[in-house]
């Protein structure tokens, strides 16, 4: 089966065909990195990491790209109220990004360029795009540029808007544009500014606007036509339309598909920051939900469909990753862990429809629930067979809990610790039945199940999983 993508430009689930048979290129819109990560962005990385993996285990070779914004305007507005260098947030926000990806398991991009090293190829464009008519220098001497909204006939195809029904562009004083809707592709260096906020331009010193960063960085890493454009839901309008225009009207096929992730709203509003309505990993680590847990709940809903974040929806999330891995530890004792196997036919039909990880997921719960009577049996072959498939299927989605990353971190050095006291106990009980002193082994069994700990007797030993 051929992968099938809904494509925002298109408003269709499409066959992805790439340019270039085999290859596969993808452009995903990174943070601005004026603060740390909240669940909301990680959504991205996450998402858009189970469409790569997928890409690479149907065989392709895949170039991806995730950048960082790290001059903007709210960039330099934090630097400003913090007396500090705006590189200096910019580039602590971005590890603390790295790392927050990192611990979700989500795989290093192939480049992950910063707007501020791409200044050069801003300029190229620019400087194309007034030589074709499709910008020009403001009108007020303030050394602005802007693109020509008018001069692009398609603009507001996108998002399926027409230009008289828009609201103007923020993003400058009326009295420098042509026209209200116009946007900035270089600004002027501004009085109130940082003063190292600024670059030499042919239009005098200033800095970049928002939209012409991602089309520079996509046309020197992915060339003037690539594959996929990513990013959530909130960037269609006005950041991806202006990124068509001022590539297309610079004569750039651009992307060919257009993937939109829906948003992780808190309270029924988009988590963000400047609302103060947001959840962090680390906060949700501190509660008790393991790293991998977090992914499975930003991966369990379709990529289109709105999150509705709650405490509640949260466990019951981990809860169901837990089934999972208690599956997947629990064969792996009986039958060894063995290979991954292939991959289901439902489970490749349900990624290949538009990346349905929900259906997919389905499909490893149905898979883990006949395996647990194989298990019960200690039906080796049936167990083993089991185990190879689920493994292959979790690998896919990154939640393989026998990978290095999750086995090696579990629920986190407090596992480590009860894991031990648990076996002291489970020790105990065994001495107790020795010497046939059933009260006392009744005794530490019924203290584990008061702990939340349950104890299950097994052909290879005595087994405990914690009461969910």
């Amino acid at each position: 089966m051929t992968l099938r993508l809904y494509d925002t430009a298109s408003r269709s689930v499409r066959d992805f065909v790439p340019l270039t048979p085999g290859q596969v290129g993808i452009y995903l819109c990174g943070l601005t990195v004026q603060a740390g990560p909240h669940i909301g962005h990680l959504r991205s990385g996450v998402n858009y990491d189970v469409l790569r993996r997928w890409l690479i285990k149907s065989g392709y070779a895949v170039t991806f790209i995730r950048n960082i914004t790290d001059i903007d305007d709210k960039v330099l507005a934090k630097a400003v109220e913090a007396g500090r260098p705006f590189w200096s947030i910019a580039y602590a926000n971005e590890r603390l990004l790295a790392a927050t990806y990192e611990r979700l398991g989500v795989l290093p991009p192939t480049y992950e360029p910063r707007a501020t090293g791409h200044v050069p190829e801003m300029h190229e464009l620019i400087k194309q795009l007034i030589a074709d008519g499709h910008a020009y220098e403001a009108v007020d001497g303030s050394g602005d540029v802007y693109f020509d909204v008018r001069s692009y006939p398609q603009y507001g195809a996108l998002s399926g808007q027409r230009p008289d029904a828009m609201k103007p562009a923020q993003d400058g004083p009326a009295t420098a544009k042509r026209d209200p809707l116009d946007f900035a592709l270089w600004k002027g260096k501004k009085a109130d500014e940082p003063e190292d906020a600024n670059w030499p331009s042919p239009w005098g010193p200033g800095r970049p606007g928002w939209h012409i960063e991602c089309s520079a960085m996509c046309w020197r890493y992915l060339g003037a036509e690539f594959d996929i454009h990513g990013g959530g839901l909130d960037l269609q309008f006005p950041h991806h339309e202006n990124e068509i225009a001022q590539s297309r009207a610079a004569g750039h096929g651009f992307a060919r598909f257009w993937v939109h992730h829906a948003l992780l709203n808190l309270g029924g509003t988009k988590m963000a920051k400047s609302l103060g309505n947001v959840v962090s990993l680390e906060s949700l680590v501190e509660s008790g939900v393991r790293p991998v847990e977090i992914r499975y709940y930003l991966l369990f809903p379709h990529y289109r469909s709105v999150i509705d974040y709650t405490p509640e929806s949260m466990s019951e999330n981990a809860v169901a990753y837990q089934r999972l891995e208690n599956f997947v530890l629990r064969a792996a004792e009986q039958v060894g862990e063995g290979k991954l196997g292939e991959l289901p036919a439902a489970f490749v039909e349900a990624m290949d429809d538009d990346l349905n990880t929900s259906r997919a997921l389905a499909v490893v719960h149905d898979a883990v629930r006949d395996a647990n009577a194989a298990l019960t049996a200690a039906d080796a072959p049936a167990v083993g067979q089991a185990l190879s498939e689920v493994r292959a299927m979790l690998d896919v989605l990154g939640l393989d809990p026998l990978h290095p990353q999750w086995r090696s971190t579990g629920a986190g050095d407090l596992a480590k610790v009860v894991d031990s006291l648990v076996a002291l106990a489970l020790e105990q009980r065994a001495a107790a039945r020795a010497r046939k002193d059933w009260s006392a082994a009744d005794a530490v069994r019924d203290q584990l199940n008061r702990a939340g700990v349950v104890v299950e007797d097994t052909a290879a030993g005595p087994r405990w999983t914690l009461e969910h």
